[in-house]
C-alpha cells in the first residue's frame, strides 16, 4: 500500500532531546542454551500502553533434532502475541488448536479466565540447521475482561496491513496505526508495527496513542542527534511528535503502544492480574492438576508433560 508518513500534517524534523522518558536496556536470560532478552516488566517501567511483558527470542541457532520445546503451561488475564522473523513454533493449546507459526504471521492467544499452551520448533524444521529469531509479547487485559472465556486468533501474513513509501516498510500486527487497522480483534486500544527502515529514513510514531515506544531489533537509530543501537526500549513522553532516523546500516524496529489501562497489574510466573486473589486463585487451579475437570486442562495433543508451579 503506498504511504507517505513523512509527508504527515506537522510530522516533526527533530524530535527534542527530553523526548525519551524511560530507556530500557533488557535484561538477558538463559533458558538451557536458548537466550531472551525481556525489556518489559522493568524496574521503572511495568507496561507501555496495555503490553506488559516484551521478550526477544533469539536469534538462536539449532543443530538437526534440536530446537524449543516449552512444554504446556497457562496463563490468566492477557493476550499472548508471538511474532516470528526467522524459523517457526509450533502452538498447541487447551482450546483444541493446533498452529505452526511462520515468519510475518501473527499468533494471538486471549488467556482470559484460564488457557494452557506449549510451543515447540515443528517436526519439519527439526529435520535440518535450522534458527529462531522474534518476538513474544503479552496485553494485559482490561479489568472488565479479565475472566472472559479463552479464545485463540491467528492471522497470515498477508492479511496483515502493510504500508510503504520513503524507504520504510510496516507491517501492522496488532491495533491501528496511520488509518488502518489490523484484522485480530483486541480488548483495548493498542498499536503494534514490524518496521523496517533503510539508511537514513525517518519514521514518525503514530501521534493518536496515549503511550508509544520502539524497541530497536538490528541497526541503530537516532533520536535528538544521539544513537541508539538494537537491544533497547525507549519510551516516549506523550504528547510529544516522535520522528527517528535510521542509521547507516538501516535498522528494523517494533513500534508498540496504546491506552493506558484503569491501573497497574499483578505479575506472577505466567499470570497477569488486576488483584492478587485472582493471582493466588489461578495458582491453585494450576497446583491441583486436574485437568479437564477444573479450571485448566491440557492441549489435546500434548499432554505427556506440563510445567509444574514454581515453589515462588
Amino acid at each position: 500500500m503506498s504511504w507517505n508518513p513523512a509527508l504527515m500534517p506537522g510530522a516533526p524534523q527533530e524530535t527534542g532531546p527530553d523526548a525519551i522518558e524511560t530507556l530500557i536496556v533488557p535484561r538477558a536470560r538463559d533458558l538451557g542454551g536458548f537466550e531472551v532478552r525481556r525489556a518489559l516488566p522493568a524496574p521503572r517501567r511495568q507496561m507501555v500502553g496495555p503490553f506488559i511483558f516484551f521478550d526477544q527470542m533469539g536469534p538462536a541457532e539449532f543443530l538437526t533434532g534440536q530446537g524449543i520445546d516449552v512444554r504446556p503451561h497457562p496463563h490468566i488475564g492477557l493476550g499472548t502475541v508471538t511474532y516470528l522473523y526467522r524459523g517457526d513454533l509450533h502452538h498447541r493449546d487447551s482450546l483444541g488448536t493446533s498452529q505452526v507459526i511462520l515468519p510475518g504471521e501473527l499468533n494471538w492467544m486471549v488467556a482470559g479466565r484460564g488457557v494452557t499452551h506449549s510451543e515447540r520448533t515443528s517436526a519439519p524444521e527439526r529435520g535440518g540447521p535450522h534458527g529462531l529469531f522474534g518476538i513474544q509479547t503479552w496485553i494485559a487485559l482490561p479489568e472488565a475482561d479479565e475472566d472472559m472465556a479463552p479464545r485463540f486468533e491467528h492471522h497470515a501474513r498477508d492479511s496483515l496491513p502493510e504500508l510503504e513509501a520513503g524507504g520504510i516498510r510496516a507491517r501492522l500486527i496488532l491495533g491501528s496505526a496511520y488509518g488502518e487497522r489490523a484484522p485480530a480483534t483486541l480488548f483495548s486500544e493498542a498499536f503494534y508495527l514490524d518496521v523496517m527502515l533503510a539508511p537514513g529514513a525517518r519514521f514518525p510514531l503514530p501521534d493518536d496513542h496515549e503511550d508509544r515506544g520502539l524497541y530497536i531489533v538490528e541497526g541503530d537509530i537516532h533520536v535528538a542527534g544521539e544513537a541508539y543501537a538494537a537491544g533497547r526500549l525507549m519510551v516516549f513522553r506523550p504528547g510529544d511528535r516522535i520522528t527517528v532516523t535510521a542509521g547507516a546500516a538501516g535498522a528494523r524496529l517494533m513500534a508498540l503502544g496504546g491506552a493506558t489501562l484503569s491501573g497497574p497489574r499483578f505479575v506472577w510466573w505466567n499470570f497477569v492480574a488486576s488483584s492478587r486473589e485472582r493471582i493466588e486463585a489461578a495458582r491453585e487451579a494450576w497446583r491441583a492438576a486436574d485437568w479437564g475437570l477444573g479450571r485448566f486442562d491440557l492441549p489435546p495433543d500434548d499432554r505427556a508433560e506440563f510445567i509444574p508451579l514454581p515453589e515462588r
